[in-house]
């Protein structure tokens, strides 16, 4: 028997950058999960270096774009099952009531659009960013998520979310 798939949000400031990334990452899991971003404070468009970057690593930009959270607590929005927050800022404010009572986990990353310096080096945070988050997405993905449960489940977001390997713990959150 064919069981629906999981509906996955990730949420950001901006959803410009870590969040998009994060969605096309996790969309190559189709049939598995329906997955979302959002941002409390969505830009206009997304980053011109995420677009490059997904481009260059052959992901599907269809549909993918800045929207609020607000379109995931309306009435016709899908029922989530996680939440992930990928930004401080995001975290910080206040979120909308997620239909459907989801799993929420806080895993923050360094945001790629703050990173100061040439193209070169904006391209490389940008990368960087991307690497951090298909990691914790593939973890994510492996666990026996129909056997995790409550505290056990939420004990194991937490840990992927946990990240030592920041290239730069100092860089600020405020961009996107």
């Amino acid at each position: 028997m064919a069981t629906a798939p999981l509906a996955v949000l990730f949420v950001c400031k901006g959803n410009h950058a870590r969040s998009i990334m994060a969605e096309a990452i996790m969309r190559r899991m189709a049939g598995k999960f329906s997955v979302y971003s959002a941002g409390s404070q969505p830009r206009s468009e997304v980053n011109p270096f995420v677009v490059r970057l997904l481009k260059s690593l052959n992901h599907d930009l269809a549909g993918l774009r800045p929207k609020s959270w607000d379109e995931f607590a309306g009435p016709n929005a899908p029922e989530l099952d996680f939440v992930f927050t990928l930004s401080e800022t995001a975290a910080n404010a206040v979120p909308p009531a997620w239909p459907g009572d989801p799993v929420t986990a806080l895993w923050t990353l360094p945001d790629p659009a703050a990173h100061e310096g040439d193209d070169v080096q904006k391209a490389l945070a940008f990368a960087d960013a991307y690497r951090m988050l298909n990691n914790r997405i593939s973890l994510f993905a492996s666990l026996p998520l129909a056997t995790l449960k409550g505290m056990a489940l939420q004990h194991r977001l937490d840990a992927i979310g946990k990240d030592t390997s920041r290239a730069d713990p100092l860089q600020r959150d405020d961009a996107a």
